[in-house]
């Protein structure tokens, strides 16, 4: 468990730095060092977390239950899964329809991925694991309305284009990870044998 939580702080401290860092030019940490610089380091230790994170996560199955899910959280899950690999999609996108109304699309994704496998795990690793996940998405979202960012810029051009593209590709996406990915990557078929 320890890893799974060393993972998550030290994952989330570059993200929440971010979040609330001073966007004031003599005092913007990312302008001082650089873009590349700064984002390398935010990458170097983004992906150490994740690692530690996938390991620790592992390690600690059997930790036992906070609680038991409910029979028809595994369908939500499934439900929520689509909407969120489309939202994601759309964050990396051109802006589109999606983009503009969620402003956000990527903090979107994030809430409905971690709260379906809230609704589907009640492992203590998978609490710990997609509650932190769903917090940050929250705080992240706050942080961002707070500083004003809202979204894509009200001049930017919107097409239905990259709302196409993100249907196709996060479906896609949501197939390869229900029928193949997830028990690949993770272990754990969504769709029983």
């Amino acid at each position: 468990m320890l890893y799974l939580i060393l993972g998550l702080v030290i994952f989330f401290a570059p993200h929440l730095f971010s979040a609330f860092r001073s966007r004031v030019p003599v005092k913007d940490l990312r302008r001082k060092m650089g873009y590349a610089p700064f984002m390398g380091l935010y990458s170097l230790v983004a992906i150490i977390g994740f690692v530690l994170i996938v390991y620790g996560y592992g390690a600690s199955r059997g930790a036992g239950y906070v609680y038991t899910p409910p029979s028809w959280g595994r369908h939500v899950n499934m439900g929520l899964m689509l909407p969120a690999l489309i939202f994601l999609v759309a964050a990396y996108l051109p802006t589109g329809h999606m983009k503009r109304m969620l402003k956000h699309p990527m903090l979107v994704a994030v809430k409905l991925w971690a709260f379906g496998h809230l609704l589907a795990n009640g492992e203590l690793n998978s609490v710990i694991l997609f509650g932190s996940f769903l917090a940050y998405a929250v705080i992240d979202r706050i942080a961002v309305k707070k500083r004003g960012d809202n979204g894509p810029p009200k001049d930017a051009p919107v097409s239905a284009l990259p709302d196409v593209l993100a249907v196709i590709i996060g479906t896609g996406l949501y197939m390869a990870i229900m029928f193949h990915l997830h028990a690949m990557l993770f272990g754990v078929p969504v769709i029983p044998n």
